[in-house]
């Protein structure tokens, strides 16, 4: 158990490291009246956490149950999410709510968003591979059920 918190503590800790980098990049790297370019970087941020969570589900969504994976993805990104919008601003020396209580609630859906529609596309395409748990399963039990019966033997 304690291995399953560790690996959920590390996918938080690099979607927010995600998250670090793109507004480290925005502060230095864009100047302030460039907001397209700033938007350009958050939509880069949300397509590589969208891509991390796709392979994870792709990977994990192999060899466990969904409710297993599932729930330490979404244990995961909540984590992410706390500290991406209420200390990712703090490292970069802004207020979370500098901006509004609009751009704190569009950061916050705009994030699960991202997470959501990349775990459901790794899923999808694993299981349209037939290579998810459950196929497997099923896989497993039908080849057992068309094998020889056992012989019986007689005394």
């Amino acid at each position: 158990m304690n291995e399953r918190w560790r690996t959920v503590g590390a996918l938080a800790g690099a979607l927010f490291a995600v998250n670090v980098v793109a507004r480290l990049v925005i502060e230095f790297g864009v100047d302030g009246d460039q907001s397209a370019a700033a938007d350009r970087v958050s939509l880069g941020m949300f397509l590589v956490i969208g891509v991390i969570l796709a392979g994870l589900a792709f990977h994990w969504g192999r060899d466990r149950p969904v409710a297993r994976w599932g729930a330490d993805l979404a244990a995961a990104v909540l984590v992410a999410l706390l500290l991406t919008v209420l200390v990712g601003p703090l490292l970069v020396g802004n207020n979370p709510f500098a901006n509004g209580a609009g751009t704190f609630f569009a950061q916050i859906w705009l994030y699960l968003a991202a997470s959501g529609a990349g775990t459901l596309v790794g899923y999808l395409v694993l299981t349209a591979l037939g290579r998810d748990h459950r196929s497997q399963q099923l896989k497993r039990y039908a080849e057992r059920g068309n094998a020889k019966p056992r012989r019986v033997v007689r005394r």
